[in-house]
């Protein structure tokens, strides 16, 4: 194997590390770092510098950095958390996001602008938990009452669409998919059963006697479990992510107790200090600029696309928690339910390569993806602040939600 991929992966990293100071610098503007990362991508890709060229080892880093983003979503779910009322609400809303996202991906063929309803529909039904991890944990709203009900979209808007892409986009028989998906959920179910039991004390000391030391074992155990399950969605044909999503609910398991924190912080380290950046950062560089440049009917699309995120996601949450959330509150969530962008790509991707979308709506989608990880995590943030739900000036949400109780009422 030659060695050109070296250049590209040190560009990479020099983006990775320089992305978060301009992300500081632009505090005030509020852009996220990943943003940052992705239009940087643009920028050294082939369509504008040329300076980057990822090739198998290069593209395999990001792939690998995708299935850390999804297994950070299910790792930082906490089903105590959202269960009730807010994950009842979010499976309520992304069941109506389905059925708008049908009716638009209808008009859209029926008008000629798509090629398939069903793949341009699901890259509407997406919200991005994994993106808007980092950017709700530094604003300081991952832990509050208007966090979990946050967390709920956005797992709901992650595992929906990845069970649709798995039982629709596929070319097994769908009786089948049913089947080996039933079988994959029946062994993350057992896998997380197995996690919660209570481990031998001998067990136990193995691990934490390895945990700082340079075995890392309980961060090796559970790279394992997720390799272990993303190999096994593959070989179910399954969508990968499936695996990561459902490695990161079992680990969570896995990993509860007093060094919990600790080996969250490894697992983090690993994801957002190392893999996720990359997933980025190469996205943006195979973002095929060429699309929309040369095509005046595709960069047309872009604010088109970007719309139809809020009306698909957003428009069931106005309807839907309007009860359920202080009007303060409900436009902010609608914004965060409407980010979308890593599972754009990948149904975009499944969906040009079999033939079922233009490249230049898949490029336009993705455009809108990004616009709407910068544009509404901003916008939402800039709500609460008004709102005075947030500290002007601040990135922590100093008041959210009523009582538990008052919320347990509605």
């Amino acid at each position: 194997m030659g060695d050109a991929w070296i250049p590209t992966l040190v560009l990479i990293a020099a983006i990775a590390a320089l992305s978060p100071v301009i992300a500081e610098l632009s505090k005030r503007i509020g852009i996220p770092s990943v943003v940052i990362e992705l239009c940087l991508g643009i920028v050294v890709g082939p369509y504008v510098l040329g300076l980057a060229h990822p090739d198998l080892v290069v593209n395999g880093f990001s792939d690998m950095g995708l299935a850390f983003l999804m297994f950070l979503a299910g790792f930082e779910l906490d089903l105590e958390r959202i269960r009730g009322r807010p994950l009842q609400l979010a499976a309520a809303g992304w069941v109506a996001s389905l059925v708008l996202a049908g009716l638009a991906g209808f008009a859209f063929v029926s008008f000629g602008l798509a090629l398939d309803s069903v793949v341009l529909g699901l890259a509407f039904t997406t919200t991005a938990l994994g993106t808007l991890l980092p950017v709700l944990r530094d604003a300081g709203v991952i832990d509050t009452d208007f966090g979990r009900y946050v967390m709920a979209v956005g797992t709901v808007g992650e595992f929906g669409p990845i069970v649709a892409v798995a039982l629709l986009l596929t070319q097994k028989d769908p009786v089948i998919t049913v089947l080996l998906l039933v079988l994959f959920v029946a062994t993350s179910v057992a896998a997380s059963l197995l996690a919660i039991r209570r481990q031998p004390p001998r067990v136990v000391a193995v691990l934490r006697r390895n945990l700082n030391s340079s075995a890392q074992l309980p961060v090796r155990v559970s790279v394992l479990l997720i390799l272990l399950l993303i190999y096994m969605a593959f070989e179910l044909g399954l969508d990968v992510l499936l695996g990561a999503f459902a490695a990161g609910i079992v680990v969570r398991f896995f990993t509860e107790g007093e060094d919990s924190e600790v080996i969250r912080a490894k697992l983090e380290a690993i994801g957002f200090g190392f893999l996720v950046p990359i997933f980025f950062i190469v996205s943006g560089i195979h973002f095929d600029l060429h699309a929309l440049i040369h095509q005046p009917s595709a960069l047309v699309r872009v604010p088109l696309f970007l719309m139809m995120f809020l009306i698909v996601r957003g428009l069931p949450v106005a309807i839907f928690y309007r009860k359920a959330l202080p009007g303060r509150l409900q436009t902010p969530l609608a914004l965060f339910s409407a980010t979308g962008l890593p599972l754009i790509v990948v149904i975009t991707g499944i969906g040009v390569s079999v033939g079922r979308m233009r490249p230049s709506n898949a490029a336009a989608l993705v455009a809108a993806g990004i616009l709407s990880v910068v544009l509404y995590p901003l916008f939402g943030l800039r709500q609460l602040r008004r709102a005075g739900v947030v500290a002007e000036g601040a990135d922590t949400l100093v008041e959210l939600l009523p009582s538990d109780e008052d919320d347990d009422t509605l």
